[in-house]
C-alpha cells in the first residue's frame, strides 16, 4: 500500500461535504474512487472511519490510504453480441445501450470485450493489452451503435491509422434539448478534463486536444431537435461535450445535461461507419437501425 495522504481541514473549508472536498484536494482520485475508499475503511477522519456525507470541521485530520491497484485481465464470457460483419481480420459490432466496452473499475466483467473473447476464442489484437484486446475505438456505455474491432495487430494498426488521419467516417444521431440557431454547422472547440469534475470533459484551452464535430438538423420538435453528428476527431465524450457547449445538451445525458425518467443516459446512437478494409483495401460501409429506445424518444417528442 502506498504512503497514506494526510490532509488538514482549514477554517474556510468547514462544513464542506467530506467526499466532495477530498476529491477536490486529490485530483488523481475521482469522486466514486473516494467513495469506494470510504466504504472500504481506507479514509479516516480524526483516527476513525469516515462517512462520505460527513460535514467537515476546522482542524479535522483526514488520513487516506490508497491500496495498490489490482491487476485486471478480461476473461471470456458467453455474452450475446449483435455482429453486423465479421471476417478473419475484424468485426463490426452493434453495441446495445448500457453495455460497457471493456473492463474497468466498477465493471470487471459483462463487457463487450468479455463477449468478444468468448466469440473469437481469444483471437483479438493484443496492441491495447489484456483489458482492451481488439478495441480500436470506443463508444460510451449509454451510447448505442456501431464500432469496429480488430482481430489481428495488422488490422488494428491499419484501422488506428485511418482514425488518426480522419479517413474513418463515424456518423451519429442524437436528440438534443432545444433548437439550434444554425441548422447546419461545425463545432471546432478543444476538449480536456474538467478541472472542477474529473469525471467530466469540457471545452477548454488547458491540457486539451483539438476536437471537431460537424452537425446537421434532421427534424425539429417543440423543445427538442433530432440531429446528425459526424466526428472529424474522436475525443472522450466529444459529441456530448460539444452539444453542451452549444447550449443544447443531449436528451437524457445525466453528466452534461439532465437525467430523464425511464431513459438510461443520453439519447445518442452511432448510426453509420465507413472505412477502408486495412488488409484488402476494400471500401467498407455499415449502417444500423435506430434502436427501440431512440425510436420511443422520437415518438414522445413528436407529440410535443
Amino acid at each position: 500500500m502506498a504512503e497514506p495522504v494526510v490532509l488538514t481541514v482549514a477554517a474556510e473549508d468547514a462544513d464542506a461535504r467530506l467526499d466532495a472536498w477530498v476529491t477536490a484536494q486529490c485530483p488523481q482520485l475521482t469522486r466514486s474512487a473516494v467513495q469506494n475508499l470510504i466504504a472500504e475503511g481506507h479514509l479516516l477522519r480524526n483516527g476513525r472511519p469516515a462517512k462520505k456525507n460527513d460535514r467537515l470541521k476546522n482542524g479535522d485530520v483526514l488520513c487516506i490510504s490508497v491500496p495498490e491497484p489490482v491487476a485486471m485481465e478480461a476473461v471470456p464470457q458467453p455474452i450475446p453480441l449483435d455482429i453486423v460483419y465479421e471476417d478473419a481480420h475484424l468485426l463490426v459490432i452493434n453495441k446495445p445501450k448500457g453495455m460497457v466496452v471493456h473492463p474497468a473499475p466498477g465493471h470487471p466483467d459483462g463487457t463487450l470485450v468479455n463477449g468478444l473473447l468468448h466469440h473469437c476464442a481469444g483471437q483479438l489484437s493484443g496492441i491495447n493489452g489484456v483489458i482492451r484486446p481488439g478495441i480500436v475505438h470506443r463508444i460510451d456505455r449509454d451510447t448505442s451503435g456501431l464500432l469496429v474491432v480488430a482481430k489481428t495487430d495488422q488490422a488494428h494498426l491499419g484501422l488506428a491509422e485511418q482514425i488518426a488521419v480522419h479517413s474513418c467516417a463515424r456518423t451519429y444521431e442524437a436528440v438534443i434539448c432545444g433548437r439550434l440557431k444554425e441548422p447546419v454547422g461545425t463545432v471546432c472547440a478543444p476538449i480536456g478534463r474538467d478541472p472542477n469534475n474529473r469525471q467530466r470533459m469540457c471545452v477548454t484551452d488547458r491540457n486539451s486536444r483539438d476536437a471537431v464535430t460537424h452537425y446537421s438538423t434532421l427534424a425539429e420538435f417543440g423543445h427538442h431537435t433530432h440531429v446528425e453528428c459526424r466526428l472529424e476527431t474522436g475525443r472522450t465524450h466529444q459529441i456530448r461535450v460539444h452539444m453542451r457547449y452549444l447550449g443544447h445538451p443531449i436528451y437524457g445525458d445525466e453528466v452534461y445535461g439532465k437525467a430523464v425518467k425511464g431513459l438510461q443516459g443520453q439519447c445518442l446512437h452511432a448510426r453509420a461507419l465507413r472505412f477502408t478494409h486495412p488488409i484488402t483495401g476494400e471500401p467498407m460501409q455499415f449502417t444500423c437501425e435506430l434502436p427501440q429506445y431512440f425510436q420511443a424518444v422520437l415518438r414522445q417528442i413528436s407529440r410535443e
